[in-house]
């Protein structure tokens, strides 16, 4: 059966279509896809991919250039709507921007999505560290600080479902965990610090360390903070430092009355 009629069974199949749409282009980190491009990756008829995209197009979700289409401005718009409703986010800046040890700091700010982190603050200190996740990014939870902490946060029984079935784990360098079981390592030791590590397995240069926002309300989605500092300026004596500090960052982002003097 193909793609397009496959879609036709659903409920709503122009809005799936759209979404999808929407992925790509968002996948495609700025790279303009052509009509032919967008239909063929989504197994569905040109005719029916030109009509989405005019919609689309009208609703300002995307745009379009000589060279294809590209994520329009109301994308932003959305992203940013999305982004006013964690007041973390918004009090993240400001914390950092206080703090004499994190001001110098790459920091952030993620949410678990699966067996994913998604980032949705950043916050860049004095050294540049461009290799590092910027807001809306995606990378494995297992491999990332940001990912453990928050993956350590939950019932061991629900990282274990999360994980059924996973035969092949990304493997971004030589330290990446590849087996459930190192994961599972991982985590305790985690639980035990209450911070988690990353000692390269991102990006071989590249040391995190994170924690999780102590949530406001039992509503709230779990988020939590990490820092990414490179190998060649990691010590004991500094990462104890922003240790502390970040301990002293997510209090307050978990309840704002907290005063610390921990910087």
């Amino acid at each position: 059966m193909a793609a397009e009629d496959t879609a036709d069974r659903g409920t709503a199949p122009a809005v799936t279509r759209a979404v999808a749409i929407l992925g790509l282009l968002a996948d495609a980190h700025g790279a303009p896809m052509s009509l032919s491009e967008i239909a063929r990756a989504l197994g569905i008829a040109k005719s029916s991919t030109s009509n989405l995209c005019v919609a689309l197009e009208e609703g300002g979700m995307v745009q379009r250039s000589d060279q294809g289409y590209t994520l329009g401005r109301r994308t932003v718009e959305l992203g940013g709507a999305f982004l006013r409703s964690f007041d973390q986010v918004r009090e993240f800046y400001k914390i950092c921007s206080e703090s004499p040890v994190l001001s110098h700091e790459l920091l952030q700010i993620a949410v678990l999505d699966g067996v994913d982190v998604l980032y949705l603050a950043r916050h860049e200190g004095r050294a540049p560290l461009r290799l590092s996740a910027t807001i809306g990014d995606r990378f494995p939870a297992a491999l990332t600080a940001i990912g453990n902490a928050l993956l350590a946060n939950l019932d061991p029984a629900e990282v274990a479902e999360r994980y059924h079935g996973v035969s092949e784990w990304p493997r971004l360098t030589e330290k990446s965990v590849q087996t459930f079981e190192g994961l599972e390592a991982k985590l305790a030791a985690t639980r035990e610090r209450g911070y988690s590590l990353d000692e390269g397995e991102v990006f071989p240069s590249v040391i995190g360390v994170a924690m999780l926002i102590p949530p406001r309300s039992s509503g709230d989605v779990p988020m939590a903070m990490g820092a990414s500092m490179f190998r060649s300026a990691d010590s004991p004596k500094h990462r104890e430092r922003v240790i502390v500090a970040l301990r002293a960052a997510v209090a307050r982002l978990g309840n704002p009355m907290i005063v610390t003097d921990a910087d």
